[in-house]
């Protein structure tokens, strides 16, 4: 099966979360399972381009507006990343270092989506499913069904997931000249609440929908920022399928990042090792359990309770507990961080930006993740947590739900039900009873790494789901 993928991210190409990982991975394990992935993107200005080798492909324009944009297609060549990597250039509207957050993002994705399919519509093989990621490429579904000038696509199933139904990148009907002419008849399908809406669009045109997680598709149909009634509407055609991780990038035997790689026989002194180095690193104590959270610094995580749910812990256990933070996001919430070292120095300190290898280490080397999101569509870091013998102390939602059982109903992490700091400083006493439990707490380690959370099933989740849809 021919299948082709179109995403705003792809790791390790262009990342900003976690769809880039899952777009990353999931075309390489469909191609393992035997089928043809491949996966279309922007060409950003990125560190990737630079140190990477490209083949011009094709070369067109898109009309948007007013304006004719003209693109370059290029493949990634001598990179063995499992999958074919086609990307788009865009003078004027991708040569920027970040991907997202721009005053003209609307434009600059439409017109992506523009690209795309005036290049795929010259393809002499068409691709059998053509599969959407977030709101970024929300068109497309819409314009291979309903405008003329696509016909020859018309018939290709496609399929869109939803990452995270926060956000929709509504705007207004003055943008409308953005798409390509379409008759006036189909203007509701990318229509919803007075706004043009591209989630909404890929909701109501695509084939199937899909979700990263079984517990998101439910939550989503009663909070979704306006788009619940539609989502429960279209639910017959909706599938929660929970992402994997790429165990061969993710794998503690092999990672080349750590300290010092280990094994399920190796796992105490192999985790010893790399959270010596993270202590020597940021003079905190060995001795001592390590907590650690990876990730945004945004109120969708819950980071913006962190600083207050670290001073009441380590004012009133400073002496029993260590904790590591690696992120970025919300200025305050960076500067209230950074605030809290000079207190309680020797046992918690920040590290505020994107470490590649010190987020590896840090999974390697922790001995609890804290992840108390108020949103979690899937979530990886609990994945790769436990694929590292790190235990996870999460809040119940979404994807979290879904993949860490509580000790307490005979599981193997610390779960709680509320966003708040009373519930996620118990999860931590919690979790450092569990640690002072030496015997459980290796038993957890040992079994939490032989939890298989691969992309071979969820791979094949989405295969089974195209077969059915192109019956």
């Amino acid at each position: 099966m021919k299948i082709v993928h179109i995403s705003a991210e792809c790791y390790p190409a262009a990342k900003a979360g976690g769809l880039a990982d899952v777009v990353g991975s999931l075309p390489k394990y469909q191609n393992i399972a035997g089928h043809e992935s491949s996966v279309i993107m922007p060409h950003y200005y990125t560190r990737f381009r630079n140190d990477n080798l490209f083949e011009q492909l094709f070369q067109g324009s898109a009309k948007i507006g007013r304006h004719d944009y003209p693109f370059k297609v290029f493949k990634l060549l001598q990179n063995p990343i499992g999958f074919e990597l086609f990307s788009i250039e865009i003078p004027g509207l991708f040569d920027r270092e970040r991907i997202y957050s721009y005053h003209d993002d609307t434009e600059r994705f439409i017109t992506f989506q523009v690209a795309a399919l005036n290049w795929m519509k010259e393809w002499e093989i068409l691709p059998e499913i053509v599969h959407c990621h977030d709101q970024h490429t929300g068109f497309v579904p819409f314009m291979i069904a309903n405008i003329y000038e696509y016909g020859r696509l018309k018939e290709i199933p496609t399929v869109f997931t939803i990452h995270n139904g926060q956000y929709q990148g509504q705007f207004g009907f003055d943008r409308m000249h953005y798409l390509p002419p379409f008759h006036s008849f189909f203007t509701g399908l990318i229509e919803w609440d007075k706004a043009i809406n591209p989630l909404a669009s890929a909701i109501k045109c695509a084939w199937e929908v899909t979700t990263v997680s079984p517990s998101y598709m439910d939550e989503i149909g009663e909070s979704m920022n306006g788009l619940e009634p539609l989502l429960r509407a279209e639910r017959g055609k909706s599938k929660g399928i929970l992402n994997g991780i790429d165990v061969e990038v993710w794998n503690p035997a092999t990672d080349a990042m750590l300290e010092k790689n280990y094994t399920l026989k190796t796992v105490e002194s192999g985790k010893k090792a790399n959270k010596k180095w993270l202590c020597d690193q940021f003079n905190l104590d060995t001795k001592k359990p390590l907590f650690t959270f990876i990730g945004r610094l945004v109120g969708e995580k819950g980071a913006d309770l962190l600083p207050e749910v670290i001073y009441q812990t380590l004012s009133q256990h400073h002496d029993k507990l260590n904790v590591l933070i690696l992120g970025s996001g919300e200025r305050h919430i960076e500067q209230a961080l950074w605030d809290l070292e000079p207190q309680f120095k020797g046992n918690y300190c920040s590290y505020i930006g994107y470490n590649e290898k010190l987020s590896h280490v840090i999974y390697a080397g922790a001995d609890f993740l804290l992840m108390p999101s108020r949103v979690e569509p899937c979530g990886l870091n609990q994945l790769y947590a436990l694929r590292y013998g790190t235990v996870p102390v999460v809040r119940r939602t979404g994807g979290l739900r879904d993949t860490v059982t509580d000790i307490g109903d005979q599981g193997f992490g610390i779960c709680h039900d509320q966003c708040v700091t009373w519930d996620i400083k118990q999860a931590i006493e919690r979790a450092m009873n569990l640690y002072d439990a030496a015997d459980e707490f290796k038993n957890i380690r040992k079994q939490i790494m032989q939890i298989d959370h691969s992309w071979n099933r969820a791979a094949l989740e989405y295969i089974e789901l195209y077969q059915t849809i192109k019956k």
